[in-house]
């Protein structure tokens, strides 16, 4: 088969799995399936160094890997300073002590990871943080990535990435304590 052949049957028989993972990693079908597009094109140019000793969706998918990789990077390095006047005063105090008393969860209260319309919220909450905070946020906790690994995917230290982190956690705890157990 040529090398135009080939690519096609990939293209047919991978853009299925390989669009689901892209979109599982940024959270966009637009954006995935643009980035399954960059996979393809990528393969295509560097078909001759494809030496057979994988499965070609293996070798697919670290291409995929790595363009997610360098999305996040561009996208994480784009972004505007994020202010935190809705946390701190001009002194850098607390504005409200809240965030820092524990919830008041019900024992009754299922397991809340089990609520389908907790985890709606919680999804939510994560989608309406500021990219510089939800791609590292995502990377850690729902990626399961080591903390150096995300520190070096996005480029970061490993101070920034845990200031990062907490800031996401306030701002989720914020945006569940309003949506979710103000209502319980």
């Amino acid at each position: 088969m040529t090398k135009n052949e080939v690519l096609k049957s990939w293209v047919e028989q991978y853009s299925g799995p390989l669009l689901k993972r892209a979109a599982y990693l940024l959270s966009d079908k637009a954006e995935a399936e643009d980035l399954v597009q960059e996979v393809f094109l990528a393969a295509f140019s560097s078909y001759d160094s494809f030496e057979g000793k994988s499965l070609p969706l293996t070798w697919l998918t670290a291409i995929l890997n790595r363009k997610a990789a360098d999305f996040y990077r561009k996208k994480y390095k784009s972004e505007p300073e994020i202010k935190l006047d809705h946390f701190f005063d001009e002194t850098g105090s607390w504005k409200n002590n809240a965030v820092l008393n524990d919830w008041n969860v019900s024992e009754k209260e299922p397991e809340l990871l089990d609520n389908k319309d907790f985890n709606k919220i919680l999804e939510e909450c994560i989608e309406d943080l500021p990219s510089r905070w939800k791609i590292p946020l995502k990377m850690y906790y729902l990626q399961e990535k080591k903390a150096p690994e995300v520190s070096q995917e996005l480029q970061i230290s490993a101070t920034n990435l845990w200031k990062i982190l907490q800031r996401g956690r306030m701002q989720l705890r914020e945006c569940l304590d309003f949506n979710w157990f103000a209502n319980l």
